[in-house]
């Protein structure tokens, strides 16, 4: 069965899109069929794989029910549905509707073509958010290993409350994921401890280091995989999509 995946963290700049564009890629160099969803207006997802924002047929139209093949093939096991800066309209499409909560979820249903789906969120709790975490099977929380990493959890831990008792009862923790990890500092071992220390076994062993080859990667419009595969960030993204292969299975 297709397992969907919500990337998301109301905090921004904490490695959501980079994490949702790697994480899809090294599950499709393991054999998986992966759709990405960028539910972004930014749509850096969308230009971190080398693919157009102004496409006819893109997630705006596919939210609002529209018919056509919306999914653009990267390589091979691996296709997106593009976002650009139109996506901001529909919270006022949405506004006018009593339904659209499970809009996505329905739609996302019928995908029966792919392993996962991984969507890219907005860095807050507003419409498209509530769109990706109410049709998530779970959510991987990225956590930066910065000092002020930890504030605002409780209110994101609030956030998928709200979203479980309201919409998708279901709604399961799949992973908490530290990010720019610099193993040089203090500052990022103790965020490391104090996060396995609030989230417990929901912390993934794999941690995402700080690494420019990482950073590089998306202004090629290409995944740490084919950029580097030989980086630390790949070797990273790599083992991190073993840990979600084996808690599904």
């Amino acid at each position: 069965m297709t397992r969907s995946i919500a990337v998301f963290n109301q905090k921004g700049g904490v490695g959501k899109t980079t994490t949702v564009i790697n994480l899809a890629d090294a599950l499709a160099n393991k054999g998986h069929r992966v759709l990405i969803l960028d539910l972004d207006p930014q749509g850096n997802a969308t230009s971190g794989l080398n693919i157009e924002k102004d496409r006819e047929e893109m997630i705006y139209d596919y939210l609002l029910g529209a018919e056509g093949d919306f999914a653009v093939q990267v390589k091979d096991n691996l296709s997106i549905i593009p976002s650009g800066a139109g996506l901001a309209g529909i919270e006022i499409e949405f506004a006018r509707r009593d339904d659209w909560q499970t809009v996505l979820k329905d739609r996302i249903a019928d995908l029966e073509d792919y392993d996962y789906i991984v969507m890219d969120c907005p860095p807050s709790l507003g419409i498209l958010s509530v769109l990706a975490l109410t049709a998530a099977d779970g959510i991987l929380i990225p956590v930066q290993c910065e000092y002020y990493a930890l504030e605002g959890l409780s209110q994101l831990m609030e956030s998928i409350q709200l979203v479980r008792g309201g919409f998708n009862p279901d709604l399961e923790i799949e992973g908490v994921l530290l990010t720019m990890y610099d193993g040089r500092t203090n500052l990022s071992m103790q965020v490391v401890e104090e996060v396995k220390n609030y989230f417990k076994d929901a912390v993934f062993s794999t941690v995402i280091p700080r690494n420019v080859r990482l950073a590089e990667a998306p202004s090629y419009g290409m995944s740490i995989m084919d950029y580097d595969k030989n980086s630390r960030g790949a070797k990273a993204y790599a083992s991190l999509a073993d840990e979600v292969e084996k808690r599904r299975s």
